[in-house]
Formats: structure tokens, C-alpha cells, sequence
């Protein structure tokens, strides 16, 4: 609901007793703070206010916001803890700074491992401009997606299926490749029922604008946003075709036939979309795990072996020549959905794992 800001909720304490809390709202022009010491009015003087991330100290964009740091002096609270500094280069230690400057007592790093994960994705794309990249897979228990015939739907049950589509929700955009799309013809849309800001945003890897005007992505494009990705030198004819269906198509560089995924985080970035989900093919897959692109994977994994030798990998590409070359999973958590496991972890191969 607040993306691409960051989650932050705050409580006022006076003499052990919570006398105000507030959440971050993002159509709303206070923050969590300023709501919180709005509902603690005068006993907010010498309070201990809690937030889970450093109190800004900017202006912020379009000067929507004001700082929040301001509104804490002028409440004469007594301490601030606060989990973690703000990565965000234009707060990132002066929030602090400021408030102990004027007397104020603060406190850092309270269950600062929990907070980091919290806006992991916030904390990816203001340092970076790219978005955080959650790759999801739900395949058999010898890694395969689909059958030798390509049948896939479904490997797993109701319950880890709706699993994924709560951890869709959690995400600005959902990418795909065209062999994905091609197989499936899938909506991509979040199917939870759960209020969004904004909608949704499919993606789709089509160097050669090979998507059909009658599939279901593009023929809910005027009310789902949809953006293809092609190569620079495709045709105007196919791309005008897919732009009067209402999706938008945006060239970028290629190599023997590959998308630049750089290019393509890139320019969601500037859209704002500061985390994405890749749910597909495998080669797609492949492509993001080869290059480090990937900071959180997710597989949810049924107990069926599928077998054969031209059955579909979860993970395509060339793979690794050595076992000292694999993606390495840590801070793995396991759930259940009935007789289903979804598995989570962080890679220690990527680039941006100090983040969170």
C-alpha cells in the first residue's frame, strides 16, 4: 500500500503506557510519527517514541511530507529507539543526528534484523534505483516444473497455491518470459481480493514481439498495466499493434537473442516499481540467477517426481560447472501448505545482500 516508500509504524510511551501509535499512510501527508504524537497529545512531552526505521529528516517529494525529526523536537519527546538507520542517502544517520543535537536521547539497532527485512524492498530500491528481485518457482520434488508434454497445472495443491498468490500481492510487478506466456496464456493478475494503491504490473521478455493482441495478458492491458520488453530493433509494425491493445512496449539492448536484464530492472525502477516477482520459465530463471540478479527465492515444492529426461527443469541456462559455484541459500524459512513446503532464502551470491 505505501510502496515504493518504506513500511513504518511508531508508539508513544509515557511511564510504561502506550498513549499514541501511527502507521505510515501513503495518500495521507503525516507519517507514522506525526500520527503517532497527534494521538498522544501532551503526555507525549518526555516521552520514549518507538519506530522501526530512523525519523526523516527531509522534506519530503513534491513536499508532501514534512520532516518528521521537526515534529519530535517540537513534542519535547524524551528518547527516541529506533531499529535501523534509513538507507535512503538523504536520511541515512541525520535523523539522528538532528534529534540528539536538540537533547533528545536516541537509541538504535532494537530488533534491527526484523526491520531490515520489513523494507527490504524499500531499502533495494533507494539505494539502488533498482527493484528488489523475488524469484518464485513451485515445481516437483525433482525440481521440474512441468511434464515431458508440458503439462504443469497444477504440481502443487489449493493451499500452497493461494500461498503464492499472497506473496503476489506483496509485490509492484510480476515478470514473465514469452515462453511462459506462449504455454500458459496467463492473466498474471493478484487474485487475492486484497486492496492495492496501484495495480499490479505484468511483464513480459518478448524479444521478438511474439504476444498475441488476443491473449488474455494483452486483452486486459487497458485495466492491468502490461509492459513487453522487447529488442531495439523489432519491428514498428509489431509493436504498434500491441501499443493500440493497450499495453506498452519498450525496446532495450539484446544479445543473441537476450534481453539486457539490467536494462529491463532499470527501467522499471524509474517507473517506481521497486520490487518485482519472477515467476517464469526456466530459462528466464536461469538468466536471473546466472547474472546475481535474484535477492529472495522462494519454491514451494511438491511431494510428486515427476522424472524423464526432457521433463522441464525449474532453473534453465548452462548451470554450474562446480558445486562451489551454487547459489547458496541462507536465513532459509520453511512452512507447510498441507503436504506442500514453500521454502524461502536469501542468495549470498548477490550484490545487495548487505541491504537486508
Amino acid at each position: 500500500m505505501v510502496s515504493p516508500n518504506p513500511l513504518v509504524g511508531s508508539v508513544v510511551v509515557k511511564d510504561g503506557v502506550v498513549v499514541g501509535s501511527g502507521y505510515h499512510r501513503y495518500d495521507e501527508l503525516k507519517h507514522a510519527e506525526v500520527w503517532a504524537l497527534e494521538e498522544a497529545g501532551s503526555l507525549a512531552r518526555g516521552s520514549s517514541v518507538y519506530v522501526n526505521l530512523e525519523p526523516c529528516s527531509h522534506q519530503g517529494s513534491g513536499k508532501r511530507t514534512p520532516p518528521c525529526v521537526k515534529a519530535l523536537i517540537d513534542a519535547r519527546v524524551g528518547r527516541v529507539v529506533a531499529s535501523m538507520f534509513d538507507p535512503n542517502p538523504r536520511v541515512n544517520g541525520s535523523g539522528f543526528e538532528q534529534l540528539r543535537a536538540a537533547g533528545i536521547e536516541v537509541e538504535t539497532g532494537l530488533l534491527e534484523t526484523e526491520a531490515r527485512r520489513l523494507n527490504e524492498k524499500y531499502a533495494k530500491f533507494v539505494t539502488t534505483g533498482l527493484p528488489f528481485v523475488h524469484l518464485k518457482v513451485a515445481s516437483s520434488l525433482d525440481g521440474c516444473i512441468a511434464t515431458v508434454s508440458g503439462e504443469s497445472k497444477w504440481i502443487t495443491g489449493e493451499s500452497a497455491r493461494n500461498a503464492s498468490q499472497a506473496l503476489r500481492h506483496q509485490y509492484d510487478a510480476i515478470l514473465i518470459g514469452i515462453g511462459t506466456a506462449l504455454a500458459d496464456d496467463p492473466i498474471l493478475t493478484d487474485r487475492t481480493g486484497l486492496q492495492r494503491r496501484r495495480p499490479l504490473t505484468r511483464v513480459v521478455l518478448d524479444s521478438n514481439l511474439r504476444l498475441s493482441p488476443e491473449s488474455q495478458l494483452v486483452r486486459t492491458a487497458a485495466v492491468n498495466p502490461l509492459l513487453i520488453f522487447t529488442a531495439k530493433s523489432t519491428g514498428n509494425h509489431d509493436r504498434l499493434r500491441l501499443v493500440q491493445a493497450g499495453a506498452e512496449v519498450v525496446g532495450v539492448d539484446s544479445s543473441d537473442g537476450r534481453l539486457d536484464l539490467k536494462a529491463v530492472l532499470t527501467e522499471l525502477g524509474k517507473r517506481e516499481l521497486a520490487s518485482l516477482i519472477v515467476e517464469g520459465g526456466a530459462e528466464v530463471a536461469g538468466s536471473f540467477v546466472s547474472q546475481n540478479l535474484v535477492d529472495k527465492f522462494t519454491f514451494f515444492i511438491a511431494p510428486k517426481i515427476l522424472g524423464g529426461k526432457r521433463s522441464h527443469p525449474s532453473i534453465g541456462g548452462e548451470g554450474f560447472q562446480r558445486l562451489t559455484d551454487a547459489v547458496v541459500l541462507h536465513d532459509v524459512v520453511t512452512l507447510h501448505h498441507n503436504e506442500d513446503i514453500e521454502l524461502t532464502g536469501y542468495s549470498r551470491r548477490n550484490l545487495h545482500r548487505d541491504l537486508y
